[in-house]
């Protein structure tokens, strides 16, 4: 549901609210995906992310009707997501997360195990794909929630910034003032400890694997963020083209080259049913994972 396509949707909105329940649940299909992916960048966790986009996807189809054709209908959902995101409780994530201060202290202290010695699991590509998503959507989460959507919108999602602020419901100069600082605060720490942003830097995520498994942060044996062998293959020359790129554009850059994450349960059809009189499912019960 990129903006630029984002009308492509409009046919079945106009057939959904007319009560078309195929239409509903091609809509509902349709806008999942980046509602996740969004939900997954904003919360740093896929399983608060299903929840949440669960409940997006809920507000957007009981909010149908009120769909005036005055932005682009992904602006529209974009925005009706964002709200309903920036309503809910704290995630664990956020409840766990670290200021930027913390982060840059975290950060600062390498582990002095030399690869050779740690676990054989380190040198799997799937967990330094792990560890490297994971640490980075942790830095998103060290952003409070106004500045964290603002750089997702803005620098990862490469929105212009009268959409940004459409969505965010604040004025255009608002948007860039907060987008500017979150990308100062987030490019300043990258810049600072990232070895990936730059190879000058100590931090690497092949010493930063074993720390991660002893704390629990990563299971091995349950990869949350890492599941393509081939695209982890692939990262090497995806990292030699970004460090290609001016400094300041090094880190929106790190987070698209992220795999899309996609969600392990059928809200699509979860929504449907709950839409649809005619089915037993209209009880509001979450999908099972």
């Amino acid at each position: 549901m990129r903006e630029s396509s984002g009308d492509r949707h409009i046919d079945n909105v106009a057939a959904a609210t007319d009560g078309e329940a195929e239409a509903l649940e091609r809509l509902v299909r349709g806008i999942q995906p980046e509602l996740y992916r969004l939900a997954v960048r904003f919360f740093g966790d896929p399983r608060d992310a299903e929840d949440a986009t669960q409940e997006a996807l809920v507000q957007v189809v009981t909010r149908l009707d009120r769909f005036n054709g005055e932005s682009a209908f992904s602006t529209w959902v974009y925005r009706v997501a964002t709200n309903k995101f920036l309503s809910l409780a704290r995630s664990q994530g956020e409840r766990r997360a670290l200021s930027l201060a913390e982060f840059d202290e975290e950060l600062s202290r390498v582990p002095s195990t030399p690869a050779e010695a740690t676990s054989a699991h380190v040198a799997d590509r799937l967990l330094l794909e792990e560890v490297k998503i994971g640490c980075t959507l942790a830095m998103l989460l060290c952003l409070d929630r106004g500045h964290r959507m603002a750089y997702i919108l803005g620098e990862i999602m490469e929105l212009d910034h009268a959409t940004g602020a459409a969505i965010l419901d604040i004025s255009a100069a608002a948007f860039r003032k907060r987008l500017q600082r979150s990308r100062t605060r987030i490019t300043d720490l990258m810049r600072a400890r990232c070895g990936l942003i730059d190879r000058r830097n100590a931090c690497r995520c092949r010493l930063r694997v074993p720390v991660a498994v002893e704390r629990g942060c990563v299971d091995p044996h349950d990869l949350v963020f890492a599941s393509s062998k081939e695209q982890a293959r692939q990262f090497p020359e995806v990292l030699r083209e970004i460090r290609r790129l001016e400094e300041a554009d090094r880190a929106g850059a790190l987070y698209r080259s992220h795999p899309d994450t996609r969600s392990t349960v059928d809200l699509a059809t979860f929504v449907h049913k709950l839409f649809d009189p005619g089915t037993s499912a209209a009880t509001g019960s979450a999908p099972t994972r």
